[in-house]
């Protein structure tokens, strides 16, 4: 009796059903926590995910204001009286919002500097540089609350204020609360991985991209401040 081998056919990944080949390694490169992108370090690819994602929500928030703010046929609040400091008796129009900006601005540069250092394997001052732009950021953040305190005591409301149309207190409060959510996460951040880079702990793995990430971060803050003091503040 004659045996015949009877042979089914491969499913190749040009057939229904069949899982194409490259599906299967962009799969098997994700499941192993590989760096799917050739040459770009993993959490850079990462960061940069993030902060495009960010980009989309923040441009809603100041396409919405301007959106309202040219609909709305109540005067809109003037800028340069509700944000006024009286100093020695004079009132200075954005005096704090422009302090504001350059401590910001200011971070910017110790960041770029933390960057550089850190690409050196200088602990020392990476660290140190690390700390003073979370310090800046911390007199940011602090600043803010003093300048949302005030007007509060000066009656603006999410619903209403004394000025104008009452739609300013709810673009106040959602654009500079979101900002200043993203400021205080970035303090936390910079003052984590400075910590780490003191202890070491990146030159065991000899990998200072954390830095570098956070600074992509920090410095993406900072971009942000600038329409928000141009639009909100200055328009």
């Amino acid at each position: 009796m004659e045996h015949r081998e009877v042979t089914r056919p491969s499913v190749s990944a040009a057939e229904p059903g069949g899982v194409p080949q490259g599906l299967r390694d962009l799969a098997g490169d994700w499941a192993a926590d590989q760096e799917v992108f050739r040459h770009v370090h993993w959490g850079k690819a990462m960061i940069w995910i993030f902060l495009l994602s960010d980009t989309f929500i923040f441009s809603s928030f100041l396409v919405s204001y301007m959106t309202m703010r040219a609909s709305v046929t109540v005067p809109w609040p003037n800028p340069s009286e509700v944000f006024a400091l009286t100093i020695a008796g004079q009132s200075i129009p954005l005096i704090l919002i422009a302090i504001m900006t350059f401590v910001l601005i200011s971070s910017s540069g110790t960041m770029a500097m933390a960057v550089n250092f850190g690409y050196r394997r200088n602990r020392r001052v990476t660290a140190a540089l690390m700390l003073a732009t979370a310090l800046l950021g911390a007199t940011f953040v602090s600043m803010q609350a003093f300048e949302w305190s005030k007007l509060i005591h000066e009656g603006v409301r999410p619903w209403g204020n004394p000025w104008g149309a009452a739609q300013f207190g709810a673009c106040f409060f959602m654009i500079t609360g979101f900002h200043g959510l993203h400021v205080s996460g970035g303090v936390i951040i910079l003052v984590t991985v400075a910590i780490k880079v003191l202890r070491g702990h990146y030159d065991v793995s000899g990998d200072y991209s954390a830095v570098e990430i956070a600074g992509l971060y920090w410095h993406f803050v900072d971009l942000v401040w600038v329409f928000i003091f141009a639009f909100f503040y200055l328009w």
